[in-house]
């Protein structure tokens, strides 16, 4: 079997002052657990707005013209129930230690080029998969809005926040890619090669999130690997 990692979609903004309660949430969840990968999705007046985000909203918040953030989802489709500080148990609720699906990484970022591996494993026969890839950017600084006095000192503005896991890029469709030949004790390979895009600000600071969803487009499944990172399956004995 395969560790199952919880992946946590966390729509955001530099200008949303109740998005600290997320960040300050995913930081705990990750502290509480090493099974958990996530992505910042910045949207609005923001240095980092994911300008191709339409798709995903329209998957995942139907009808719904515009965001009213902080908004995040859990393996994509579920709700993080409020206040997600208080819910940190149902995020790694949603990890486990006997998956049948795995997913490995390997990368070289050098020379202003991109090329990414992503190794998917099934131990059962699955159909109708598809394949989430993610470039992102850590270690951004820039100033975060805060309305919670409870959080980080209680700032109105942090200065230089640092914002982590932040969404510059999707190498698939940000909605997935039919995934072929899921059948049981297979090994199924996609092969990445892009210049870095202008929008990353440090080449050195980008990191990688895979993931595989199922017919509902919830991800059954998801990895994080940095860039240069030659990973092996997460195989539990």
């Amino acid at each position: 079997y395969f560790q199952k990692n919880v992946l946590i979609e966390d729509y955001t903004g530099t200008w949303c002052g109740n998005c600290t309660r997320v960040a300050w949430a995913i930081e705990e969840t990750k502290d509480a657990s090493n099974n958990v990968v996530s992505v910042a999705i910045h949207n609005g007046n923001d240095p980092y707005h994911y300008a191709e985000i339409e798709p995903l909203k329209n998957l995942v918040f139907p009808g719904v013209n515009s965001l009213a953030l902080p908004l995040s989802r859990l393996n994509r489709k579920t709700v993080w129930t409020f206040p997600e500080t208080s819910n940190i148990q149902q995020a790694i609720d949603l990890t486990s230690n006997n998956t049948t699906l795995g997913l490995a990484m390997s990368s070289t970022v050098a020379n202003g080029q991109i090329n990414l591996e992503v190794r998917a494993r099934f131990l059962e026969d699955y159909s109708n998969l598809k394949l989430v890839v993610y470039l992102l950017e850590d270690h951004l600084l820039y100033n975060q809005r805060n309305y919670i006095t409870e959080l980080y000192g209680g700032l109105p503005v942090i200065p230089n926040f640092e914002h982590n896991h932040v969404l510059r890029a999707s190498l698939t469709n940000i909605v997935g890619e039919p995934l072929e030949g899921t059948n049981r004790n297979a090994t199924v390979i996609r092969n990445f090669s892009i210049p870095v895009p202008g929008n990353i600000a440090n080449a050195n600071n980008i990191s990688f999130v895979a993931f595989v969803t199922d017919a509902n487009n919830a991800a059954l499944n998801a990895r994080a690997s940095v860039a240069n990172e030659d990973q092996n399956f997460q195989e539990n004995p």
